[in-house]
C-alpha cells in the first residue's frame, strides 16, 4: 500500500531536476624545479599544461631553496613565461635540497593559505617524489602521467605501457593534483619571450614548518653529476641510445662518440643499465626517462614494450639491429638490419665533427 501511495505521489506532482555544471574558479599552483639559477624546462611545460585547464586561470609558481641561486631563479621565473601571475618564494635552509618531507609540508601550508584549485608539477624525479606525499597530506588522490588536458577536471593518461589511453574525470575536492608528462606539453615559441607585466614575487612564511618533521625519515647525503657538455636527456632534440647488444661499457663509448658528433644526448635501455654499461640516469623507457626528441637513434635496441613506452612521442625514430624481427622496427620510421659494430664506425667516419 505504501509503495502504491508513493507511486501515485510521483504521478500527481511535477518535479524539475537541475544538475549544476562542474565549475570552479581556476587558481593553479605549479611546483617549480630550478637549477643553477634557472627554472627547468619541465616546470615551464607544467605552466603550459596549466594554461589548458581553462580561461581565467591564475597561475602561481612555487620556488623553494636558499642562497643566491634561489634569488636568481626567482628573477628568471618572473620573466620566463607570460602566463605566470605570481611567484611564491620559500627561502630557507630547510629547502637547500628538495627532500619530499619538507616540500610536502610546504605545499600543504601554501595550499591552506592560497586555496588553489589545481596543483601541477612535471613527471621527473622531483615531481614524482614530492607531489604524492603532498597529496596524502591534503587527503586527495593525485592523477599521474597526464598527457592531455581536456578541461579543468578531464584528463588523459596512458595505461598498459602506453598501449591504451585512459580518460579520467576528477570529482574530488580541491586541489586537483596532477603530474604531467613534460614531453606532451612543449613550450610554445611565443611563451619564451619577455613578460609584459612582471608577476609579483611574494615570500612564503616558513616559520610554521616543524624543524623536527623530517628527522629520521630522510636526509640529504650527496649529489653527483657527470661533467659533460651533452644536452639533458629529457629535453634533447637528438637522442642516441644503445642497448645490451653493445656487450660492454667500453663498447658503449661508441654511442657517446656518435652523440658528441651529433650534439645529441646519450640514452640506454634498461638491459644496458642493469649490465652496468652506463649509470641509471641515462635509462630511457617506462621506468626511466620519457623522451620526445626530433630524432631518436637506437642501436642494438630490441624494442621491449617498456622501452617503446618512453619513446613513442619521438618525431623520427631510426633503428639499427641485426635481428630483422626486432620489435623496434615496428615503430621505427627508418630501419637498418645490420651489425652496429660496423654501422657506428662508418657513421663516425663520415659524419663531420660538431662545430
Amino acid at each position: 500500500m505504501a509503495i502504491r501511495t508513493l507511486i501515485g505521489a510521483f504521478r500527481n506532482h511535477s518535479f524539475s531536476s537541475r544538475v549544476a555544471p562542474y565549475s570552479r574558479s581556476l587558481k593553479t599552483l605549479v611546483l617549480a624545479e630550478h637549477d643553477g639559477g634557472s627554472v627547468k624546462a619541465s616546470t615551464l611545460s607544467a605552466v603550459e599544461a596549466a594554461n589548458l585547464l581553462g580561461d581565467g586561470n591564475s597561475i602561481s609558481l612555487l620556488l623553494a631553496g636558499s642562497g643566491p641561486s634561489l634569488q636568481e631563479a626567482a628573477q628568471h621565473a618572473a620573466s620566463c613565461h607570460p602566463s605566470i601571475s605570481q611567484v611564491l618564494l620559500a627561502d630557507s635552509d630547510k629547502f637547500t635540497y628538495p627532500l619530499a618531507e619538507q616540500w610536502a609540508k610546504l605545499v600543504h601550508v601554501v595550499q591552506q593559505k592560497g586555496s588553489f584549485s589545481h596543483i601541477i608539477t612535471g613527471s621527473g624525479s622531483f615531481g614524482k617524489n614530492i607531489l604524492p606525499r603532498a597529496a596524502a597530506l591534503l587527503d586527495v588522490s593525485p592523477i599521474t602521467d597526464v598527457i592531455e588536458i581536456s578541461g579543468s577536471n578531464l584528463f588523459v593518461r596512458p595505461i598498459y605501457a602506453g598501449n591504451a589511453l585512459s580518460t579520467v574525470r576528477y570529482t574530488g575536492s580541491d586541489p586537483c593534483m596532477l603530474i604531467i608528462r613534460s614531453t606532451s606539453f612543449p613550450l610554445k615559441p611565443a611563451s619564451a619571450g619577455s613578460v609584459s607585466n612582471a608577476p609579483s614575487v611574494d615570500k612564503v612564511d616558513t616559520s610554521s614548518l616543524d624543524e623536527d618533521d623530517a628527522v629520521g625519515k630522510s636526509k640529504f647525503i650527496s649529489i653527483s653529476s657527470q661533467d659533460t657538455e651533452r644536452p639533458d636527456l629529457g629535453n634533447a632534440r637528438v637522442v642516441v641510445t644503445g642497448g645490451r647488444a653493445l656487450k660492454s661499457a667500453e663498447n658503449f663509448k661508441m654511442i657517446e662518440k656518435l652523440a658528441e658528433k651529433l650534439g645529441a644526448a646519450v640514452g640506454a635501455t634498461r638491459a644496458a643499465v642493469d649490465a652496468g654499461f652506463v649509470p641509471n640516469e641515462l635509462q630511457v623507457g617506462q621506468t626511466g626517462k620519457i623522451v620526445a626528441p626530433d630524432l631518436y637513434m637506437a642501436f642494438g635496441v630490441s624494442g621491449a614494450i617498456q622501452h617503446l613506452a618512453g619513446i613513442r612521442d619521438s618525431k623520427v625514430i631510426v633503428a639499427v639491429n641485426k635481428d630483422a624481427d626486432a620489435p623496434i622496427f615496428q615503430v621505427a620510421d627508418y630501419g637498418l638490419v645490420g651489425d652496429l659494430f660496423e654501422v657506428i664506425p662508418e657513421l663516425l667516419e663520415k659524419l663531420p665533427d660538431k662545430k
